[in-house]
């Protein structure tokens, strides 16, 4: 580790008020994705556009103390149907190949618990462009003359996008419009919203008959090309028309197999054919192919509507609908109706009967029905009728109704269901009518009213079912609005009356209905009955850890409450320190009422006593632990991120600084804090340089501050950072701090751009020049590259730093120029000093040139320096004047010489106000490159091994 001394300056005297840094969090939102613009609308609303599949970044920028946390939210946008929201606990919220349905609102919550929160938002528009589609009409005015004069053609052009697409039409290369030609109609049909356009040919003309192309565009927006479609009009063309080989119902046996043909009897351009099934897509093994549907071994689910869709974009399409019916039955039922005048309920001599039977067929109304008593064919008489369709029974029902009983009508009634002519085997249901036969009722068994069961442990609830026939029990939820069984159904049918529930849960709790179903037995009131189910589980507690923090010395009262459980009482409290029993605290008086809860008072936390502390509530089922972590422990510290310019560099070294700035959370909750143990680590390496800082009493809110110095470009950093009281260590708090570039305008301070992050500073590459310059180092250079020409290292020498240069091989030519630009700054001071380094190595060597562009009046740039040549393989200082009128730029311009081995690089910018020294740079103390045999020129000494540390205390 590089890291040879750690500085702790002064922490800055300031008075505390209150809450001293803290500070409620603020927000702003800025992208860092593939945005094509973001511009302000007429309500002054922050617009980000992106072309739908980019990617979407938003950074969500906060300040405030502590560190705010940050929620991304969505609302739906235009393209959506339906309000929406999805949450991302993230800074930076980013969507791979974003679609047109995630545009909308998003907006960042960042909160600190210090105030309110901050809430900012930004508005995502989605830009597409889809293919667009064009669809012809024809209609015919007039048949008595000439039929082609005087058909009108209208071409429809329709595509979605957005922002709304542009339409243009044209005739073969020509683009039409309504001035040109009188035969011609251009409009947006009403309520389109700008999404179609109708080119209207009126009468139409031998010259019409042509190619005709829509070509719609969003005007290059995002980068989205115009797209076009082209349709030819003949004096052939016609929208589909289709016939099918079979009727629309079509009735098949279950394991036939099925083919329809869809058969094209006009269209021009030939149409497209497509099938589909509804509900659902085409059944496993279907085959479609040229307008032929093919099913084999068909089955009862393949049942359904099938489609057959001619389209040529001429018309409206065409489409012909099969009702492919497979011939089948199941759930074979009947009822038992006594006299309905009469309201009776129980089958009597000399009132009417009705016996019903049903079976689900398809289709339903070729079901036939056949009645049989005692094994014989049922004889019609005045008093016995079939009917078919009862209007208070399901559809396709067969009655046999029974006038005036007699005994003699007592037997075994047989109902035969069956397709006649078909292999679908028959159904059929057998009803015993007799003096046994009664209606039903429905009880609870003696002791099975209540069910109590423990929670995970399988449970039943049983119902009794008396009378002949006996009907199936139907199961259902009475406590719970709408809810459902275990089973997800609204109702389940048991047929011995017993419900089944394995691994029951605390919500399955409640009253439950148990009622006789209508089918396969009496139609009359159902009867019905109810269990109680009571599930025991373990008791929750609160809370179920904490963290209690106390200085030493003084009493703390640990409390364990018991939120909620079956059964609601607590039947014993047990607590472990360490996990060793302690003693019971002291019983609650016999005359009070049952607690909720059990307590532990410590007298005093001293390090002893200090560990993890268990309290287990137990009710007769189970129980729950609360764990207190006790202890004297400091708070972990607050590390402060809202510090301006953290990051200070130094010339030459490649070193630079880190002001690391903290408050300490909850400082008064445990005895004063002695000291800090600070511990640095370069990331990759193990060796941390660690120290302690001594600090004087720490009040809430007060910001401390210190300078870590000599770490090295461009390398990152873990800190820890741990406080220590007379208990000892506390919370830790580590944070990773980064090198980075300036970027702000010129100001006193140093502002040298190493050219060590990937932003280069804020510079960037001239879109007018011949190529670009290039940002390496030497773990990243081409090891190919041309020799003796080039820096092998950056001004530094070490191969991790970073420095631009031109590489002048192929393709590069003579008089070719890379131009690098600086950022923008405002002029404010007369005289600014430019200062970098050049290496200028190789007999191919052409020119350096530092340009200033002056923004005073448009952009006019100057010559401030130029050097030509080789001038050897050494990195040398150079420092240029300049006195720009008004906002300004610098531009470092290379220039390509007569060959190949002309690298030119430059590193170590510096741009500050005032004069150029005076007394130029000895040009015999140059960095002499490694290799070239000559010493080289040792780095300055930053920092010397003082350390001051002042804290301002609030008094």
């Amino acid at each position: 580790m590089e890291v040879t001394c750690l500085l702790l300056l002064a922490l800055i005297p300031f008075h505390c008020r209150g809450q001293g840094v803290y500070a409620p969090a603020q927000a702003q939102i800025v992208h860092a994705g593939q945005a094509c613009v973001v511009k302000e609308d007429n309500i002054s609303e922050r617009v980000y556009t992106i072309r739908e599949g980019d990617t979407l970044v938003l950074q969500c920028l906060v300040t405030g103390h502590p560190r705010p946390q940050v929620r991304w939210t969505k609302t739906a946008g235009s393209a959506s149907d339906k309000f929406q929201e999805t949450s991302v606990f993230n800074e930076t919220l980013r969507i791979e190949r974003i679609a047109r349905t995630q545009g909308g609102r998003y907006y960042c919550k960042a909160e600190n618990g210090v105030g309110v929160p901050a809430i900012k938002s930004i508005r995502v528009d989605v830009q597409y462009l889809d293919e667009p589609v064009l669809t012809v009409h024809q209609t015919v005015s007039d048949v008595r003359g000439n039929f082609y004069q005087e058909k009108t053609v209208f071409l429809r052009c329709t595509v979605n996008s957005n922002p709304p697409a542009r339409f243009i039409w044209k005739r073969g290369s020509d683009t039409l419009s309504h001035s040109q030609d009188n035969g011609v109609d251009i409009y947006e049909p009403l309520y389109t919203q700008g999404e179609t356009k109708v080119l209207k040919l009126k009468n139409l003309r031998p010259q019409d008959y042509a190619s005709y192309t829509c070509q719609v565009s969003v005007r290059n927006v995002c980068g989205i090309p115009d797209k076009a479609i082209t349709f030819r009009l003949t004096n052939t063309t016609a929208p589909p028309a289709l016939k099918l080989s079979v009727n629309e119902t079509l009735v098949v046996n279950p394991g036939e197999n099925v083919t329809v043909q869809c058969l094209l009897t006009g269209g021009d351009p030939l149409p497209q054919l497509q099938w589909s099934h509804g509900p659902g897509p085409l059944p496993l093994g279907a085959l479609a192919q040229s307008g032929t549907l093919s099913i084999p071994s068909v089955q009862a689910r393949d049942s359904g509507y099938y489609n057959c869709t001619a389209t040529n974009n001429v018309g409206n399409p065409a489409k012909k609908t099969v009702n492919l019916l497979v011939r089948s039955m199941k759930n074979a039922t009947f009822q038992i109706t006594p006299d309905v005048i009469k309201e009776s309920e129980n089958i009597q001599l000399g009132q009417d009967l009705k016996l019903s039977c049903h079976v689900d067929a398809v289709p339903q109304e070729k079901v036939t029905y056949q009645w049989f008593k005692n094994g014989k064919p049922a004889r019609m008489s005045k008093r016995l009728l079939v009917t078919r369709n009862d209007p208070e029974l399901p559809a396709v029902t067969s009655s046999l109704e029974l006038i005036d009983l007699h005994f003699s009508d007592y037997g075994t009634y047989l109902c035969v269901a069956s397709f006649p002519g078909a292999p679908v085997p028959d159904l059929s249901v057998e009803v015993n009518i007799s003096s046994e036969t009664v209606p039903p009722t429905i009880s609870v068994p003696k002791g099975r009213a209540v069910v109590t069961v423990r929670e995970g442990s399988p449970a039943e609830l049983q119902c009794e079912v008396r009378g002949k026939p006996r009907p199936p029990v139907l199961w259902s939820r009475v406590d719970k609005e709408a809810a459902l069984l275990p089973s997800g159904l609204p109702l389940e049918e048991t047929p011995d009356g017993k419900l089944r529930l394995e691994h029951v849960s605390r919500d399955m709790s409640g009253t439950y209905r148990c009622q006789t179903a209508r089918y396969n037995g009496f139609n009359v009131r159902p009867r019905e009955a109810q269990v109680q189910l009571n599930v025991q589980f373990p008791p929750e507690v609160e809370p179920s850890s904490q963290d209690v923090r106390q200085a030493l010395g003084r009493p703390v009262l640990l409390r364990c409450s018991l939120l909620r459980g079956s059964p609601q009482r607590i039947a014993s409290a047990v607590w472990r320190f360490k996990g060793q029993l302690l003693p019971p605290p002291p019983a609650v008086p016999v005359a009070a009422e049952a607690p909720d809860h059990s307590e532990l008072r410590l007298d005093a936390v001293t390090r002893d006593s200090s560990g993890s502390y268990e309290c287990s509530i137990s009710n007769d089922v189970g129980s729950a632990t609360c764990l207190f972590q006790v202890s004297a422990k400091a708070y972990s510290p607050e590390f402060y991120f809202d510090t301006p310019n953290p990051t200070r560099s130094h010339k030459l070294s490649k070193n630079y600084s880190y002001v690391l700035q903290w408050t300490q959370r909850e400082p008064d909750a445990v005895d004063p804090l002695l000291n800090y143990r600070l511990s640095v680590r370069q990331l990759n390496q193990h060796n941390a340089m660690v120290k302690a800082i001594p600090v004087r009493r720490v009040e809430k809110g007060q910001l401390l501050e210190y300078i870590l110095t000599d770490l090295r470009v461009p390398h990152s950093y873990e800190v820890r950072l741990t406080p220590y009281t007379t208990f000892g260590a506390g919370d830790m708090a580590s944070r990773i701090i980064h090198y980075t570039e300036p970027i702000n305008s010129p100001n006193l301070s140093d502002n040298t751009c190493h050219f060590e992050d990937e932003k280069i500073c804020g510079y960037t590459q001239d879109l007018t020049d011949n190529f670009d310059w290039t940002r390496q180092n030497a773990l990243t250079q081409n090891p190919k590259r041309s020799p003796n020409t080039g820096p092998p290292t950056d001004i530094s020498g070490t191969p991790e730093g970073y420095y631009m240069f031109i590489e002048t091989s192929r393709p590069r030519e003579l008089g070719d120029r890379a131009r690098l630009v600086s950022p923008l700054y405002n002029a404010s001071a007369k005289f600014y000093c430019v200062s970098f380094f050049y290496h200028m190595y190789g007999k191919h060597i052409g020119s350096l040139n530092l340009l200033v562009r002056s923004r005073n009046k448009g952009a006019l740039d100057t010559h401030a320096w130029s050097l030509s040549g080789n001038k050897g393989n050494v990195w040398q200082q150079a420092h240029v004047p300049i006195n720009p009128s008004g906002p300004f730029q610098i531009i470092f311009e290379g220039v390509r010489g007569s060959g190949y081995l002309g690298d030119i690089a430059i590193d170590d910018v510096t741009l500050k106000k005032g004069e150029c020294p005076r007394k130029q740079m000895d040009p015999n103390k140059v960095v002499v490159m490694p290799g070239s045999g000559a010493p080289r020129q040792p780095h300055p000494q930053l920092w010397g091994p003082m350390v001051i540390f002042l804290l301002a205390l609030q008094r």
